[in-house]
């Protein structure tokens, strides 16, 4: 086997790795609108990545947080954005709009 093709073959084997990885995300939709976030429960299985497409409808800032999760998503009104999570134990996993303190939101995962 030439160089060449043993780089292609590595290359090959990398996307399809890449795929295959991507593939054990389940995705989830919330829309974030003024201090209402919908839904505001999310059941997720457990060992699986967790996908969140987020959708700012509201007029004003939105900031997905989660402090058990470790993960922050400011978005501008009318913007869109993706949070992804890693593979989590079977529990509940609090989330909230940090520009809309009353927002609060669970992500449950079984």
């Amino acid at each position: 086997m030439k160089f060449g093709s043993k780089a292609a073959l590595a290359c090959v084997l990398a996307l399809a790795g890449m795929a295959a990885h991507a593939d054990d995300a389940v995705t989830f939709k919330l829309e974030m609108a003024d201090g209402k976030l919908t839904p505001s429960r999310i059941e997720a299985p457990a060992g699986k990545r967790i996908r969140i497409e987020m959708r700012n409808t509201g007029k004003g800032a939105a900031e997905f947080e989660s402090v058990q999760l470790r993960k922050e998503k400011v978005l501008a009104p009318g913007t869109e954005s993706v949070v992804v999570i890693a593979p989590q134990s079977p529990g509940e996993y609090k989330f909230f709009d940090d520009f809309h303190q009353s927002a609060q939101g669970v992500i449950v995962v079984k």
